[in-house]
């Protein structure tokens, strides 16, 4: 991938719901296959359910065969393994990026390449983002919803404040450190933010071991157990360390989700913090960020690792499903994620719809779901809608194709976060917090939750 496309903020809306039973009720015609799908609104969003319905319309009449009943039932991670072992769930199933490489090893969902190759564009997907999905053989399990990937965001104002380039974001964490500092030094501002509470530490922790070259989990023999009790998050938690004691260049609060960072970035008041291009909505629409021209992004810098985490959600097809309903859930995925995601027509349309809005964010790069020739197109047809200074988002656009994308945690995620938290927030409030102790401890802590998970 060498490009990134201009994402518009509304997600492609699957298509359908319905009214549909099996081909024995009355009024139904016989053979009529109906496929039970997960990713239908909730009745509370009266716009998306609309927008969902109607698209089953178009679906069934493009598929005469198929009949789609939609399902709002969302992912617990509670309670989704024993319906999946148990038959309980739909069709196509929805998940979060964290589980795929898990469902793929356990084979608890099917293969579709051979379906989704029908496609007369399916080589035309980004590798990039198909790659989570995948496995050793590359074999693709699933298509993907509004993925994207971390990086780096700045304020380019503070950055000419301190005497730096802001069409050059640093690529290591040792010019992220070194940065950080002259930016404290010259503003009086905090020079980089690492968020640390509401499981959004550990979240952020995962990131910069990823790009340190380390691991939160690894497999060992049936399930995951730990395995962030190495040198690269030693070194990670390092550098913070550092960075508040030695450097002080974090600021005084450092209790902070993404939220209150958010904010103070939109206030000026942040330098750098790890978040997504997207962040820019939330800085400019919640939190009323005037100078938007501020607004930069950069790839995720590296230690090592050359990863940076990807996430987003899924759509997949459970290994109880029937090869002749499989064959109907490849069609629905094309038409409802895929499709919509291609067409140049749709993207133009969503871009203008969103630019009647003045207050909106036209233009805000995303991961791509297709190579750069699509992308150059989709780029083209948005292009009159803009509203966002694309070139403040060049060095992400640019950089992240060079990363290795990693999906989260494969298991128990949140509950491997809110271990985390303590650690990170040990590591920034406390000036002699022991970083081997910490993650030694919060090593047994996460084996012991994995375990239970497992029971």
């Amino acid at each position: 991938m060498k490009k990134i496309t201009a994402c518009l903020g509304v997600a492609a809306l699957a298509t359908a719901v319905a009214a549909c039973g099996s081909s024995s009720e009355p009024g139904q015609e016989s053979g009529t296959i109906t496929l039970r799908v997960q990713g239908m609104p909730p009745a509370t969003d009266k716009p998306g359910l609309a927008s969902f319905e109607k698209m089953v319309a178009d679906f069934e009449k493009q598929n005469p065969g198929i009949a789609v009943e939609g399902s709002s039932a969302a992912y617990d991670p509670l309670t989704f393994s024993a319906k999946l072992a148990g038959g309980k769930v739909e069709d196509v199933i929805k998940v979060p990026l964290t589980e795929p490489q898990g469902l793929i090893a356990r084979k608890q969902v099917k293969p579709l390449t051979a379906e989704l190759a029908k496609w007369a564009h399916y080589k035309e997907f980004n590798p990039q983002v198909l790659r989570p999905l995948s496995d050793s053989a590359g074999e693709v399990y699933g298509v993907p919803q509004s993925p994207f990937a971390m990086g780096l965001v700045y304020n380019r104002e503070l950055f000419e404040k301190a005497g730096l380039d802001p069409d050059k974001p640093p690529t290591t964490w040792d010019e992220v450190r070194a940065q950080a500092k002259q930016i404290a030094g010259k503003t009086g501002k905090a020079g980089f933010v690492h968020e640390s509470k509401n499981n959004q530490g550990g979240w952020q922790l995962t990131k910069l071991t990823y790009a340190f070259g380390g691991e939160i989990e690894k497999q060992d023999g049936g399930g995951w157990v730990a395995a962030f009790n190495a040198e690269p998050a030693r070194q990670a938690l390092t550098l913070l360390k550092e960075m508040r004691w030695t450097d002080d260049s974090m600021g005084a609060n450092q209790l902070n989700d993404q939220n209150d960072v958010i904010k103070r970035f939109a206030a000026g008041e942040v330098g750098m913090y790890m978040g997504t291009p997207g962040t820019y909505r939330l800085a400019k629409m919640t939190y009323g960020m005037r100078n938007t021209d501020a607004f930069g992004v950069g790839p995720l810098p590296q230690a090592g690792g050359n990863a940076t985490l990807t996430g987003g959600d899924v759509y997949m097809v459970p290994k109880s499903t029937s090869a002749e309903k499989t064959a109907a859930a490849a069609k629905w995925l094309l038409f409802a994620y895929a499709q919509p995601q291609y067409d140049t027509g749709s993207a133009a349309e969503r871009a203008k719809a969103l630019a009647a809005d003045p207050n909106a964010a036209v233009g805000v790069p995303t991961l791509p779901m297709f190579d750069e020739a699509r992308q150059a197109q989709i780029d083209e047809a948005v292009k009159p809608y803009v509203n966002v200074k694309l070139e403040h988002f060049r060095p992400w656009i640019e950089g992240t194709p060079k990363l290795q994308l990693r999906a989260e945690p494969p298991a128990q995620a949140q509950a491997v976060y809110a271990v985390l938290d303590s650690v990170v927030q040990a590591v920034l409030t406390d000036r002699d917090a022991d970083v081997t102790a910490l993650l030694t401890k919060a090593e047994t802590d996460v084996n012991a939750k994995l375990a239970a998970s497992r029971q």
